[in-house]
């Protein structure tokens, strides 16, 4: 049972979400041969806040 773990800055909308998690599936049933039932995808929203790049905190670019 493949598991894909997604961790993007907060702020997609429902509808971008369910395209990634179909998007994501099919990626996996073509390339591993999976079925599409046995895949999981996990979404993780991170406030900007509690994400930096670079030594700077997401919440602080402009």
């Amino acid at each position: 049972m493949p598991t894909i773990r997604v961790e993007m800055l907060e702020g997609r909308t429902p509808e971008q979400k369910k395209n990634l998690v179909v998007a994501l599936t099919q990626a996996v049933v073509d390339t591993l041969g999976s079925k599409p039932e046995s895949v999981d995808v996990l979404l993780y929203d991170i406030k900007r806040e509690h994400w930096a790049t670079g030594g700077q905190l997401w919440s602080e670019k402009k």
